[in-house]
């Protein structure tokens, strides 16, 4: 079965992310080694492949493969760096970056959420992954500076606590924008000066937290 797996997951490479404009050939392997089938629901691992947002408990979802390919992307990351996730989820984009970086410190709100998920992340052998439990809209200092912040969730706009835990040289990738409406940005720092680059449309769950909503808004996001 797990030649299965793999023919899916290289099928998902060749014809949803390289067929997209996903180049950069770090993370396309990482695409095709992480087995995203064991981090969706049982019932939904026939479509774990497919190009689509799946649903998780607590009104989570899993981001379609692009849409995590493509923010590994604009990250620009490197081996040596280290990566904060805000939204760790099912742990799929955490074990995805995990191949790109020495070290990602990914948070996720949900108590239960993230026992489960560190409990699989562990299993899979992940040993340079820190899973942490709490609001983590406005970062995560105790840790900082990252050379890279994903953020998996819609947001209004950009906490300066948030940006402020970049390196200089450092990326984040977010949405931005209205409850359904937003614009994947990449925002790098240079010193106290910010380069901000626009991606795509896009419609992502909210983020929850001081640094979001202080309650999920009415949307129709798709979780991408």
């Amino acid at each position: 079965m797990s030649d299965v797996w793999q023919q899916q997951r290289q099928r998902m490479v060749d014809e949803q992310l390289i067929t997209r404009g996903i180049h950069d050939q770090r993370v396309l392997a990482a695409m095709a080694h992480v087995p995203r089938h064991l981090f969706v629901p049982e019932a939904a691992q026939a479509q774990a492949y497919s190009d689509q947002a799946l649903p998780l408990t607590l009104g989570q979802t899993i981001s379609q493969p692009y849409i995590v390919a493509l923010m590994a992307q604009e990250l620009l990351l490197n081996p040596h760096e280290q990566l904060l996730e805000i939204g760790a989820g099912s742990g799929y984009a955490a074990a995805v970056f995990a191949e790109l970086v020495t070290k990602v410190v990914t948070i996720e709100r949900h108590q239960d959420l993230a026992k489960q998920t560190y409990a699989l992340l562990h299993n899979l052998g992940y040993r340079n992954i820190e899973l942490i439990w709490g609001d983590g809209s406005l970062g995560y200092p105790a840790a900082a500076p990252y050379h890279a912040i994903s953020i998996p969730a819609a947001t209004p706009q950009l906490a300066q606590t948030l940006l402020s835990q970049l390196h200089d040289g450092g990326r984040l990738v977010a949405p931005v924008g209205e409850a359904n409406d937003q614009r994947l940005i990449r925002l790098q720092r240079h010193g106290q000066h910010w380069q901000k680059t626009s991606i795509s449309n896009v419609r992502f769950v909210p983020l929850i937290g001081a640094g979001g909503w202080e309650q999920a808004p009415e949307t129709t996001a798709e979780g991408e």
